[in-house]
């Protein structure tokens, strides 16, 4: 296909003129932010889930996603560009669809991918020819040709001659001020010259800048190498963190001082282990399809074994601490963990540390509750359903004076931690929150 006839294709030349109707699949901290974004770039757009809360909050302009203001929604609602659905049979009048589901790990760590297999079969169930699919979910190399090329080829229309396919990796950052989805440059990649051109008009209207890629494949690479680069880097810190503790050396006062080289350094933070809905699960997508070439990943994979390790490091600490500090077992003790959300000042505990913090003090047979003040109660998560219903004590003299040790695991910027400091008999401060506000107290004890 000539590039005229790739620049006149019809899909094309509604994208550019924005007369196309777009699907966004899964309207979580991805979907929700993205179906705004191309909503407000003056498409249609129709979001899905299988969500029923969701849609009446969307129905009643009430947004459950703080990167999505509510009167955003609302105005987009009112003025008519988007609107939510869980029927899947309206897929069939999108001319552009984005996958947004999850893709987590199996209890084998080993990537599940049946969200992403189940929307498919759903989306080839209604599937017509002249569809862009573009697939959004972390994944390793080769999904979107392997896996989601045969399943929407069942229908029996052919990808790249009937229909199309990308991959544009996303970026979230949960309470991230500084960027959007629209203002975070997005990797863009189609199955073939037709494909990649779609993907380019479509995703060049709704944000600022696109960095288009020669392949999927290497689209679906990029997202993985960004995050495996984190979480290396993270893994470092926290086992320096335990070599430097050994050797009476404070690893955050080492950092302090490594990054004010103005080169060749970039600082990275320890931590009580990794959360959120990249970090913690991408780079095991990457070893597990590496298998299949025979290629060794042993970087990444202690990189893992040490993150994973950390919760268990924090309670040896805690239990150290209560013996030595106030002479009394875990076991007998009563805790209160301070932060449920896997990073600071947003609600968001997909992968949490502090659950498993939480899960580890229970089976030391102690006492253990949270607060955190963006979330009231425990909702349903896969991997801590015994958690659930747990709900939030309250942060007061009262409350504090009722346990024998604090353990700061998200460290909220509203929380006052002066005061925090006054109440509570022992503190094992993961995140350097007494040291980086100039609070020097024996009741503190770094971890």
């Amino acid at each position: 296909m000539s590039q005229a006839e790739i620049a006149n294709h019809p899909l094309v030349t509604a994208i550019r003129s924005k007369t196309i109707k777009a699907g966004v699949i899964g309207l979580g901290y991805v979907g929700l932010p993205l179906a705004m974004s191309i909503s407000r770039a003056g498409f249609q757009t129709l979001g899905f889930d299988i969500d029923a809360e969701k849609m009446v909050r969307i129905d009643a302009g009430n947004s459950y996603i703080e990167a999505v203001p509510s009167d955003v929604l609302a105005a987009e609602r009112t003025a008519g560009r988007f609107s939510a659905t869980d029927d899947f049979g309206r897929l069939a009048e999108c001319d552009v669809i984005a996958i947004c589901v999850p893709t987590p790990l199996t209890r084998y760590r080993d990537p599940d991918l049946s969200f992403v297999e189940n929307t498919c079969r759903q989306i080839a169930n209604v599937l017509r020819p002249g569809q862009l699919i573009a697939l959004e979910s972390t994944t390793y190399p080769g999904t979107t040709d392997e896996i989601m090329r045969p399943i929407l080829e069942a229908s029996g229309l052919k990808a790249g001659e009937d229909f199309f396919l990308g991959y544009s990796p996303e970026r979230e950052d949960p309470g991230n001020r500084d960027f959007n989805t629209s203002t975070i440059p997005k990797v863009v990649a189609g199955d073939g010259e037709l494909a990649s051109e779609m993907m380019k008009a479509f995703y060049g209207a709704v944000v600022d800048t696109i960095v288009p890629v020669t392949s999927v494949r290497t689209a679906e690479a990029v997202k993985l190498t960004e995050n495996i680069f984190r979480a290396v880097n993270i893994a470092l810190v926290n086992e320096l963190k335990l070599v430097y503790d050994a050797m009476g050396i404070d690893v955050w006062d080492v950092i302090e001082a490594a990054k004010t080289k103005p080169f060749g350094y970039m600082p990275f933070y320890p931590g009580p282990g990794l959360g959120g809905h990249c970090i913690p699960i991408d780079p095991f997508y990457l070893t597990w399809k590496s298998r299949e070439f025979e290629q060794p990943t042993r970087f990444i994979e202690l990189a893992g074994e040490i993150n994973t390790s950390m919760p268990r490091y924090v309670v040896e600490k805690l239990a150290e601490g209560l013996d030595r500090r106030l002479g009394k077992a875990l076991s007998r003790s009563r805790v209160l963990i301070m932060g449920l959300a896997y990073k600071k000042n947003v609600p968001d505990i997909r992968e949490s540390p502090s659950l498993r913090l939480m899960e580890l003090i229970l089976e030391r047979g102690a006492q253990v509750e949270y607060h955190d003040p963006y979330l009231e109660e425990i909702p349903r998560t896969r991997e801590y359903g015994h958690l659930k219903g747990r709900k939030s004590a309250n942060l007061d003299q009262t409350t504090v004076d009722a346990f024998d040790a604090v353990v700061i695991a998200t460290d909220h910027d509203c929380v006052d931690y002066a005061s925090l400091e006054q109440w509570a008999p022992l503190i094992i401060d993961t995140r350097n929150v007494y040291a980086r506000r100039g609070i020097s107290s024996d009741k503190v004890i770094k971890a």
